[in-house]
C-alpha cells in the first residue's frame, strides 16, 4: 500500500510539473530522428580535434541558418557556434550545450562510417576518433534546435544553443573550451538563467537517463613534478643525488595522500602519475627526472588540501634525499556541480522524456567535464543518456576514450526529448 501511494504521488507530481507538448511534437520527433542519425554518422566519419573543428563548426552553422526564427553567431571560441531562438511566449533564458571535438584515438569498431582521419597532434601523426560521443551530443542538439524552431510560437522564453569546441582541452597554451565560450559572451547575450547539458554513456543502458544532484563529476587538475638531483656514474651513486630514486619515493608518497591523509568518507580522491621521464643511458645517473599526472576531487576544499599535500610531500621527500622538487599544478576543470533545486525541478521533465522506470539517480564519477565552468556562472544540470545496447553487460562495453568505443544510436532520440521537455517545463517549474 505504501509503495502504491508513493507511485501515485510521484505520478501526480510529474503531471503537475511536466508540461504537455504541442500535438505535432511526436510527428516532428519522428521526422527528425533519421536526420539525427545521419548527422551523427557524418561527424563520426569526419572528426576533428579540439580547437581544430573548422569543418564541424561550419557544418553546424550552415544548418542552423536554414532554421526559421534562429539567430546564429559563428565562429565563437575559435570554431564554436551559438544560436538563439526567441520563443513565442514569455519566459526565461535556457541554454543547452553540446561539445563538438574528437580525440587522438585510432578507431577499431567495424562500422561503415568509421573514422579514417589522421592529423598532427603535439608533433605526432595520430588517428582521430569521436571516442567519447561528442558527435552524438552535437547531432542531438541540432535535432533539438530543429524541433524547437518548428514549435517556435509555443516555446516559452528564449533558448540558447551552445555548440562548444575543445571540451577535451585546447592544445598547448591555446585558450579554448567552455572558459573561452564564456569569455566571448555565450552566456551573456542574452543573459542565461540556467544551463543544461547531456553526456552520452556507453555503460548506461540505452533509453535510460542517469543523474546526480550536487557534485556529479570531478575537478581535473594536471601536475608536473621536476626532481633536480646531481648526475653521477651509475656504478658510484654516492657521488651524486639520484632523481629517479627520489621520484620513486615521491610516487609512493602521493598514494599515501589518498589512502592515509584524505577523508574518503566525504568524497573520493584520485592521484595518478601518468608519465615519468629521465635519463638517456643505463649506467648514468641523470641530473633530473620529471613526472606528470592528474588529480581528481569532488569537493573544492579537499581539492585545495590535496594540492598543498602534493607540494609538501614532493618537496620534503626530495629534500630528504638531497634533491629538490619543483611542483606545478594546473586546474583544467572545476567540480561539475548540479544545482539541487534545479535538479529537483527538472526530474519530472526527464521522466516525461524517458519514462519513470528509465530515470534514476547515480553515484558521482571521477571523470571530469569543462561543463563545470558554466555551472560556476549559472544554475546548471548535467546528466547522462544511455547508449549501451540492450542485453549487453556494461563490464563488456568498451570505455570512453578507447578504440572500441561504441554507441547504440536508438537512444539518441531520448536526448532530444529530454532537451525539448526541459525547455517547455523550465518556466512552469521555476
Amino acid at each position: 500500500m505504501r509503495k502504491l501511494l508513493f507511485t501515485l504521488l510521484l505520478g501526480s507530481a510529474i503531471m503537475s510539473n511536466a508540461q504537455e507538448l504541442p500535438k505535432n511534437y511526436a510527428s516532428l520527433l519522428k521526422e527528425v530522428e533519421p536526420q539525427l542519425i545521419s548527422w551523427r554518422r557524418h561527424f563520426h566519419e569526419f572528426p576533428e580535434l579540439s580547437n581544430r573543428e573548422v569543418n564541424t563548426g561550419k557544418f553546424i552553422a550552415e544548418f542552423l541558418k536554414t532554421l526559421p526564427n534562429v539567430e546564429v553567431r559563428y565562429p565563437v571560441a575559435k570554431t564554436g557556434v551559438v544560436a538563439v531562438l526567441k520563443g513565442g511566449k514569455p519566459g526565461s533564458v535556457v541554454a543547452l550545450r553540446a561539445d563538438i571535438d574528437a580525440l587522438p584515438v585510432y578507431e577499431r569498431v567495424n562500422i561503415p562510417f568509421a573514422s579514417k582521419v589522421t592529423t598532427d597532434f603535439n608533433g605526432q601523426k595520430v588517428s582521430v576518433m569521436h571516442a567519447c560521443g561528442h558527435d552524438s551530443h552535437t547531432a542531438m542538439l541540432m535535432a533539438t534546435a530543429k524541433v524547437l524552431s518548428a514549435l517556435q510560437k509555443e516555446v516559452p522564453g528564449t533558448v540558447v544553443f551552445l555548440f562548444q569546441p575543445a571540451e577535451e582541452g585546447a592544445p598547448g597554451n591555446e585558450e579554448g573550451g567552455a572558459p573561452l565560450m564564456i569569455k566571448e559572451g555565450a552566456l551573456d547575450n542574452p543573459k542565461v538563467d540556467a544551463v543544461f547539458g547531456i553526456h552520452i554513456s556507453a555503460q548506461t543502458p540505452v533509453g535510460t537517463i542517469k543523474y546526480k544532484s550536487g557534485s556529479f563529476m570531478a575537478s581535473s587538475d594536471w601536475f608536473t613534478i621536476r626532481v633536480n638531483g646531481k648526475g653521477s656514474h651509475g656504478s658510484m651513486p654516492w657521488g651524486g643525488v639520484d632523481p629517479i630514486a627520489a621520484s620513486a619515493q615521491i610516487i609512493e608518497g602521493l598514494q599515501h595522500i589518498v589512502s592515509r591523509q584524505s577523508d574518503l568518507t566525504k568524497a573520493p580522491v584520485v592521484i595518478t602519475v601518468g608519465t615519468i621521464n629521465s635519463g638517456v643511458r643505463s649506467n648514468i645517473i641523470p641530473e633530473y627526472a620529471e613526472m606528470s599526472g592528474t588529480i581528481r576531487t569532488l569537493d573544492s576544499k579537499m581539492q585545495e588540501e590535496v594540492h598543498e599535500r602534493i607540494k609538501h610531500t614532493a618537496e620534503t621527500i626530495a629534500e630528504s634525499t638531497g634533491a629538490k622538487a619543483i611542483v606545478n599544478i594546473e586546474t583544467k576543470t572545476l567540480v561539475t556541480y548540479n544545482d539541487p533545486a534545479l535538479v529537483k525541478k527538472t526530474i519530472p521533465s526527464l521522466i516525461k522524456a524517458a519514462g519513470d522506470e528509465n530515470v534514476s539517480e547515480s553515484t558521482w564519477t571521477t571523470g571530469a567535464e569543462d561543463f563545470s565552468f558554466y555551472a560556476a556562472k549559472a544554475p546548471s544540470f548535467f546528466f547522462n543518456v544511455g547508449a549501451l545496447p540492450k542485453g549487453t553487460d556494461p563490464k563488456n562495453s568498451a570505455p570512453h576514450h578507447t578504440p572500441d568505443f561504441y554507441l547504440d544510436e536508438s537512444g539518441f532520440i531520448v536526448g532530444v526529448k529530454a532537451f525539448t521537455q526541459i525547455v517547455f517545463d523550465y518556466n512552469k517549474t521555476k
